[in-house]
């Protein structure tokens, strides 16, 4: 039976789960063609079980005084080089199919940013939205208190993700530190005052651009004049946004779940700060833009359309930053119709296996997450680099590191891709060169 057939019999349910492995196990069968001793291994089998999975009950109480139970998780894929690092999400969307992809993408990610770092995810269904910071900290110590058993400077490191910011990691450091009495780096995001990085939150976002900028000199090109969407509002798209604008680029779209704005006049530093303001300190909704700056348009979601406009506009670069699978095969062929060259995820797996079909056929460069995404979690490593030394590295000694850390991941898909016969094809380079890393230090360690 095929690998993929025997997951989906074990964990019928668990379709974001089956899609990341699918990704994977298709690019790397030419290197499990040539090296048939991964297939006696059983390297597929054993990279795409969780070493561990860890699901606990989160009971807090509301300001009100009323008890909620929210499912808290963690889940750590493969240690193989180094100790599990990986987010934490808390969101209503979250269930253990969309923490095992998400683990499972982590692994190879992490394998790429040259650091020694395995893969991990966590974290639990509770909605932060509409909470107030005294119930987010009860929610997070609640959580703390059962995930500090399994978590540990040599074990895992978590991060913050969707729904966990540095307020979060602030509680739920704080939690670790009382019931384990030791100050130790076992969070990364932290506050910069208590042994946190510089350029950590712009990480995600700068990397993905670094990436593509990388990916433009491939066809000698720049961002210089280029026409940019970008999805989402969070952090990793705002620091995308801040870094294309500085590198030159036109950002014309911003998006949350309640819809998108479009500015024909292009998303410039001083419209950046209010968006920052707005999300990042008044936790409003996008819409508030086309309130505050009328030349734009605002679209709400409609459910009833089978695209997404925001990727229906003319456009030279594509920035999905939002969540998974928000690009299918009819925004693809949008992107395409419009002119676009470059598709780059900011997000984790935002585009779906028909849509990446379209950039590759229609010679669209296209940058899959585990590669173009893996700023964050570089950064996340120079953190931990940082608290082991007792050191804090200045903002441009971060920004160079993670700078070349991102140059070396582009070389690196390149090299593997070619290697394979697959010259420019980023996404069967990112996996291969991720996986055959992965699967030679857990053939060094044995049958473990």
């Amino acid at each position: 039976m095929d690998i993929l057939d025997t997951i989906k019999a074990r964990d019928p349910n668990e379709n974001e789960f089956h899609q990341a492995v699918m990704e994977v196990t298709e690019s790397v069968r030419p290197v499990l063609d040539r090296y048939p001793e991964f297939r006696k291994a059983a390297i597929l089998e054993r990279i795409t079980e969780p070493e561990r999975v860890v699901m606990f009950r989160v009971p807090w109480m509301d300001d009100q005084g009323q008890i909620h139970v929210n499912r808290g998780y963690r889940i750590g894929m493969n240690s193989a080089i180094g100790p599990y690092k990986g987010g934490l999400r808390f969101h209503p969307s979250v269930t253990l199919s969309i923490l095992k992809f998400l683990a499972f993408e982590q692994v190879f990610k992490n394998a790429l940013t040259t650091l020694a770092m395995g893969g991990g995810k966590g974290g639990s269904d509770f909605d932060p939205k509409g909470k107030s910071d005294n119930e987010v900290m009860r929610f997070c110590q609640a959580f703390m208190s059962e995930l500090y058993r399994h978590i540990g400077p040599d074990t895992d490191v978590p991060a913050g993700d969707i729904g966990v910011g540095a307020r979060e990691i602030g509680f739920l450091f704080g939690m670790y530190k009382k019931l384990k009495n030791e100050f130790t780096g076992v969070l990364t995001g932290k506050g910069l005052g208590w042994g946190g990085s510089l350029i950590r939150p712009e990480a995600t976002g700068y990397g993905a651009v670094y990436f593509a900028a990388e990916m433009l000199a491939t066809r000698n090109e720049t961002f210089e004049g280029k026409k940019c969407l970008v999805s989402g509002s969070g952090n990793v798209a705002q620091y995308a946004v801040e870094k294309i604008i500085e590198l030159g680029g036109k950002v014309l779209t911003m998006s949350d779940s309640s819809g998108y704005i479009f500015d024909e006049e292009g998303i410039d530093a001083k419209k950046l700060a209010f968006v920052m303001r707005l999300k990042n300190v008044r936790r409003g909704r996008i819409k508030e833009y086309a309130e505050k700056y009328p030349q734009a348009v605002y679209t709400a979601v409609d459910s009833t359309l089978n695209y997404n406009p925001l990727w229906n506009h003319a456009a030279d670069c594509a920035f999905p930053c939002a969540t998974q699978n928000e690009i299918d095969q009819k925004d693809a062929t949008h992107l395409a119709e419009n002119g676009a060259m470059l598709t780059c995820e900011g997000a984790n797996m935002p585009c779906t296996p028909a849509a990446i079909d379209v950039f590759l056929d229609k010679k669209i460069l296209y940058a899959p997450g585990k590669a173009s995404n893996a700023g964050g979690v570089a950064v996340s490593g120079l953190e931990m680099a940082q608290n082991s030394m007792r050191l804090a590295w200045t903002r441009e000694e971060v920004d160079n590191r993670l700078k070349t850390i991102m140059k070396s991941i582009h070389s690196t898909c390149l090299d593997a891709a070619a290697d394979f016969g697959q010259d420019g094809n980023y996404m069967i380079g990112a996996n291969i060169a991720g996986f055959v890393k992965v699967v030679n230090a857990m053939l060094d360690q044995g049958l473990v």
